[in-house]
């Protein structure tokens, strides 16, 4: 990662401060503007499948448009972002979807300057294709193994944390991910094991890996891309419902994403929600956003139709 200057990242400190600041009531404010915030309902809290870990059921994304090490989000800027972390924890979403890809985690620290740790859970991601090709002779090699390490431990420098809540192999499309990516799964389960990360799993990208993380007993949580409309999906619904039963069968914890089609669906946000809450297969949902207006509307759409019993 590019080195950050100092001046330059005190600067911004600064601004995301006062945008902070601004975020909160005065003991003047308007009381008819205090009324209106406070009909916005939080997110329920929700058991994150059998991993013992509770979190919202709406996470905040930070990956639309996500790619070498930057996405929508982190072009906001630090004054933007930092502001809209902090919104959304004012509006009670308490899980935040982070990734080494979008190169949002220093973002994240400085947003955890006024947000409680312990109150919050963390998901991120590791790009493991920084490594080299998805190969199978390749990934056992030990390097890979020094390398997913440092990497973690990366993670937590730049987060100012010692434990990562869940912590995903970022973006399968190989119906053989599991094997080919086996150093990496072993040394996750060596940071789970010391109590550095909560649970493992992936991010899927096509349905031949997605049937794969349903089956494999490694998998804590799944990632999954699912919308009523088969926006940027692995599939058709009624392709990827069947598979998300089967992992769910399994004893897989449902996060789904692209719940909007990343943007493409934004014109039937109510019908995307509603299918979200209503399908019985996710636990929770992660959204990226890009404005407060953003999240607001999409806690009031998420009150308005209620998850429905899990599958």
């Amino acid at each position: 990662m590019a080195t950050i200057d100092r001046r330059r990242f005190l600067g911004a400190s600064a601004g995301a401060a006062a945008a902070l600041a601004s975020l909160r009531p005065s003991h003047g404010a308007d009381i008819g503007t205090m009324a209106l915030a406070d009909t916005v309902p939080p997110p329920p809290l929700v058991p994150l499948g059998k991993t013992g870990i509770r979190l919202t059921r709406l996470a905040q994304g930070t990956g639309v448009h996500g790619g070498n090490r930057q996405s929508d989000q982190s072009r906001l800027g630090f004054e933007k972002l930092v502001a809209l972390f902090r919104h959304a924890y004012d509006r009670g979403v308490k899980c935040f979807d982070l990734a080494d890809l979008y190169g949002s985690h220093v973002y994240f620290r400085e947003a955890l300057r006024t947000i409680p740790r312990d109150e919050i859970k963390i998901l991120t991601k590791v790009w493991w294709r920084y490594d080299g090709p998805e190969d199978a002779a390749a990934t056992r090699q030990p390097e890979r193994a020094d390398a997913c390490r440092a990497t973690l431990e990366r993670f937590r420098h730049e987060l100012a944390t010692e434990r990562l809540e869940i912590v995903l192999l970022h973006c399968c499309t190989s119906p053989t991910w599991d094997q080919d990516l086996e150093v990496y799964r072993d040394v996750l389960s060596e940071a789970k094991e010391k109590k550095q990360v909560g649970a493992v799993g992936v991010s899927c990208h096509t349905l031949v890996a997605l049937k794969t993380a349903a089956a494999c007993p490694w998998v804590d949580v799944i990632l999954a891309r699912i919308n009523p409309k088969g926006a940027s999906m692995d599939g058709s619904p009624d392709e990827v419902k069947p598979v998300l039963r089967q992992a769910r069968a399994n004893g897989k914890a449902i996060v789904g994403m692209k719940i909007f089609g990343e943007g493409r669906l934004s014109g039937e946000r109510e019908a995307c929600m509603q299918f979200a809450q209503e399908n019985g297969l996710l636990d929770a949902m992660t959204i990226g956003f890009h404005t407060p207006a953003q999240i607001d509307d999409a806690l009031r759409l998420m009150h308005r139709w209620p998850a429905k019993l899990l599958a």
